[in-house]
């Protein structure tokens, strides 16, 4: 990107873009291209956008019904407050008038006889009688009200009504009740006429009964405590729900600390709240003026806002002097020229589809969108479906043109490998940098050694994509006789050879071997090397012939002007390389049919190179490789690398028709490597019992009814039985119910392949944080 101008990204369509180095020259606010309303970018920016489980489109997301707080009793707990309280009412109301069985049996029982009439239940004959008789009545009313209030859940009831309340307002309504809970203990002091509830006069007649006396209440100190010491276990339960201390020590303390601010009102993101509180007070009033004013896209707003987060220098001024367009693309887009799915680029959402509602399906994701973006990409996604399901459609189009956009907020580098023979990812204008393998009109060729310095690098890069997917080739011999001729090659010429070139080093044909081995003669290293790959030429295991095999199915007249064999170097040679530095949009085109397994080789050519790329420092954006059809480029190697990209900050979507395309031995690693994975409708049981095995299984609770004739003893009962199969045509049974916890798998593989519809798919996700979501059926046509 920084060279001579041969490998740069310069070009890419019929008008060269800028180069990526830099932020392009563009004059003062220049005219945005056309936007949504202003109200309209206003209005996204302001949406909520709540945490949420991954994979959940968030903008706008709100809490099912059944997950919400709710803020009333069920009619279910209403009543079980009420038929407490009815209850009590009538078992008071038969204490009162004597009528309950054996009422006084404990009373006599614990009292001297001679304090009753005899031949009467409870007739007081003396004082003591009389006032054991108000304490007997005081305990059954002080237990009927405890056993009833835990029965009916009223201290729950008062919490619920009063305590989840603000302050002052709780601390009110604690105190009304308090008041109303008073008037019913001492009634003349609140002038009302009914009957106070026996709270006070068996206190009092407890003390006559200990005393032996009155001569206690002739002191209006004693008399005062009593009456103080029973307010105060009356209040006590309300101030406590109230929070009356608390709120008293917060209103004093506050009276000795000066007067506070007014609250700080929150401001919508539409008006910049994170640079008002950093004090950039200009620049968050010229973009909010550029959103009012709908000179302001999403994109616009999502990449100035990842500059602010990022720290770029100069912010102010550059804001100040360009707006809305600071930042722009090194393309001088800031759109895309069409759009076909939702997006939400605060976030870096792309929506899929809907979480289909079900049982297997969490109350949090019902109905719910289906959502991804970098968090869940960066363990990278398998997905496996047949011809026809929709991966390209549904899944692979969206992700790509999601990533698209977001490469043009700076945030996001993306690599779309169309698959040989179908529809290309998106429109050309999408893209920064088009290779068209076999197409004489393509602008770029391809390089096929990455732009690499170190000839063993080189060699690892074009072993794995020529030899990676064969058994009977070792990779690190085969990147061992590639770097014994690249290194000489690149010591005499100053570069790597084209492929043609190196495919007639490897055969050991005597002109090329003979030209080379001269022109080294004088540097012992490399003469070296090249005698031990000359002397290993057509030994028994030499993987010489092997690469060179691979390499004719590149060294065809279709691709006689690429990988550096052009005569003319029509095509500028494109370096995989450059995505690790920018956030560039590249896509790969296939060659068409006829040259599949060409293609195969160019996709693993591909994937070695990106993997090669990402490792190189810390890059602040996200890097993604997309495949749409990923046969054949899934090997030993590659599943090993793909393990590492969620700490490169890099990630790899992978499209397969079948599990099958994949070597055996490598299926349960490749499961293992990558945090997403997507069962489209269609696939057979052997492909979904891999995905069973990835998912596992789960304990769930599962209730058995068994209906058991019932067979009666009594005539009677016989009879009643008799008649009422005759009517119902039934016989008389009883349920038996067993709830057991057993072990199960998530999805079975008979029901991937059978009961997930057409347009669905099975998903489960992993963020780069570690967080899971389960596998779990989504519409992708909702």
């Amino acid at each position: 990107m920084d060279g001579d101008g041969t490998r740069d990204v310069r070009g890419t369509h019929a008008n060269p873009v800028p180069r990526p180095a830099g932020p392009p020259q563009v004059p003062p606010r220049p005219a945005a291209p056309p936007a949504p309303a202003a109200s309209a970018v206003a209005d996204w920016l302001d949406a909520p956008r709540p945490e949420a489980k991954p994979g959940i489109w968030r903008f706008g997301y709100r809490l099912p019904k059944a997950d919400r707080p709710t803020g009333r009793l069920s009619p279910v707990t209403v009543v079980g407050m009420l038929v407490p309280l009815v209850v009590a009412l009538v078992l008071w109301s038969l204490w009162r008038r004597g009528s309950l069985p054996y009422q006084f049996t404990l009373l006599r029982l614990f009292t001297p006889d001679d304090w009753w009439w005899g031949g009467t239940i409870a007739s007081a004959k003396t004082m003591e009688g009389a006032e054991a008789r108000v304490v007997y009545d005081g305990v059954f009313f002080a237990v009927l009200v405890l056993f009833m209030g835990r029965l009916g859940g009223w201290p729950d009831a008062l919490r619920h009504f009063v305590g989840r309340r603000p302050q002052p307002a709780r601390a009110l309504l604690a105190l009304l009740c308090a008041l109303a809970a008073l008037s019913v203990v001492f009634p003349g002091a609140f002038g009302a006429g009914w009957d106070a509830l026996p709270v006070v006069d068996p206190l009092f007649s407890l003390v006559v009964l200990v005393s032996g006396s009155y001569e206690l209440f002739s002191s209006v100190l004693f008399t005062d405590t009593l009456y103080a010491v029973v307010t105060a276990l009356v209040v006590w339960p309300f101030a406590k729900v109230g929070g009356w201390l608390p709120y008293a020590k917060e209103r004093l303390a506050s009276r000795g600390r000066p007067e506070a601010a007014a609250p700080v009102v929150e401001r919508p993101r539409a008006q910049w709240p994170e640079l008002r509180d950093a004090g950039q007070y200009e620049a968050a009033e010229l973009l909010t003026g550029e959103v009012a004013a709908g000179r302001m896209n999403d994109v616009d707003c999502a990449r100035v806002r990842r500059a602010w987060t990022v720290g770029l220098p100069d912010f102010r001024e550059t804001v100040l002097r360009q707006g809305g367009a600071a930042w722009t693309h090194p393309s001088g887009a800031r759109d895309l020229p069409h759009r076909t799915t939702r997006h939400d680029l605060l976030d870096g959402q792309v929506r899929i589809g809907r979480w289909v509602a079900s049982e297997r399906t969490p109350l949090t994701h019902h109905d719910a969108g289906a959502a991804l973006g970098p968090e869940v990409l960066g363990t990278s996604l398998l997905a496996v479906g047949p011809s026809g399901a929709g991966k390209t459609r549904t899944l692979v189009e969206p992700l790509t043109e999601a990533l698209a956009l977001q490469a043009l907020t700076g945030g996001c580098a993306v690599v779309a490998v169309s698959a040989p023979g179908g529809g290309r990812l998106g429109a050309d204008a999408s893209f920064d940098v088009i290779v068209r393998i076999g197409d004489p009109s393509s602008v770029y060729d391809l390089d096929p050694y990455a732009e690499c310095d170190d000839p063993d690098e080189a060699a690892a890069i074009l072993a794995e994509a020529l030899v990676g997917d064969v058994d009977t080739v070792s990779g690190q011999g085969a990147a061992t006789a590639l770097a014994q001729l690249l290194g000489p090659y690149r010591a005499v010429h100053g570069r790597f050879p084209a492929l043609p070139e190196l495919r007639e080093l490897l055969e050991g044909e005597p002109g090329a071997l003979g030209e080379l081995r001269a022109a080294v003669a004088g540097d012992d290293v490399m003469r070296r090397e090249l005698e031990a790959r000359v002397r290993q030429s057509g030994a028994p295991g030499d993987p010489g012939r092997a690469l060179a095999d691979r390499l004719a199915l590149l060294n065809r007249p279709v691709f006689a002007d690429f990988f550096g064999g052009g005569a003319g170097q029509t095509h500028r040679a494109f370096s995989l390389r450059s995505v690790a530095h920018h956030p560039l949009r590249v896509r790969v085109d296939l060659p068409e049919r006829g040259h599949e397994e060409a293609g195969r080789l160019i996709t693993r050519l591909v994937l070695a190179q990106f993997h090669a790329v990402v490792r190189e420092g810390r890059r602040a954006h996200f890097a993604c490789l997309v495949l749409d059809d990923a046969t054949g480029a899934v090997t030993v190697d590659s599943v090993r690398r793909i393990q590492r990209l969620r700490s490169q900050n890099a990630g790899v979507v992978l499209a397969l028709r079948t599990i099958g395309d994949v070597p055996e031995a490598l299926h349960g690693p490749l499961y293992g490597a990558v945090g997403c994975r997507m069962a489209f409708s269609g696939i057979t049981t052997w492909d979904g019992g891999r995905f069973a095995q990835a998912w596992g299984t789960e304990w769930v609770e599962t209730t058995e009814v068994a209906k058991h004739t019932v067979f009666a003893d009594q005539p009677m009962t016989r009879a009643i039985h008799a008649l009422r199969k005759l009517v119902t045509g039934k016989a008389v049974t009883t349920d038996a119910v067993t709830v057991r916890q057993v072990e199960r798998e998530r999805w079975s593989p008979s029901q991937l392949a059978h009961e997930v519809p057409p347009g669905h798919a099975v998903l489960s996700l992993t963020t780069v944080g570690g967080e899971h979501a389960p596998p779990l059926l989504v519409d992708l046509r909702g």
